[in-house]
């Protein structure tokens, strides 16, 4: 079973139940496959809702693969969703909201919205000295 608190789904592909999780690797893999350079980019291309088949093959291919599958992204090609494409995008909607902070909407029924990444919870605190002020917004709430 999916732990949400570590950002895991469950999606059922050919009629069998995965998990999906994406880690850091898997993320750094969506990195270097998108050219994106780090993970705000990454954040802020998935924000804008717009994927690919490619895309769409991809992300699910890095979540299977960050929970322990050795499946390439080529056999995710070949793989069916319950619902067809629609059930591709609420698969990377589920994923994506349970990576970037949405776990609460990774439980959520089904949807054809587009994921909502929230950007600005991935910023990272300016160091003392570099001229970030104390606007700058810790993404670790509650620490000093």
């Amino acid at each position: 079973m999916a732990n949400l608190h570590r950002g895991e789904i469950e999606a059922q592909l050919n009629g069998e139940r995965y998990c999906l999780v994406l880690t850091l690797g898997a993320l750094a893999e969506l990195e270097a496959a998108f050219g994106d350079a780090d993970m705000l980019a990454l954040a802020a291309r998935f924000e804008s809702g717009r994927f690919s088949a490619r895309d769409l093959m991809r992300v699910i291919g890095a979540g299977l693969r960050g929970a322990g599958s050795s499946i390439k992204d080529e056999d995710v090609a070949h793989l069916q969703a319950e619902g067809g494409v629609t059930g591709f995008v609420d698969i990377v909607a589920r994923l994506l909201a349970a990576t970037f902070g949405g776990a609460q909407d990774a439980t959520a029924e089904p949807t054809l919205a587009a994921p909502t990444v929230a950007v600005s919870s991935l910023a990272v605190p300016s160091r003392a000295g570099t001229g970030g002020g104390a606007a700058a917004r810790s993404p670790f709430p509650g620490t000093t």
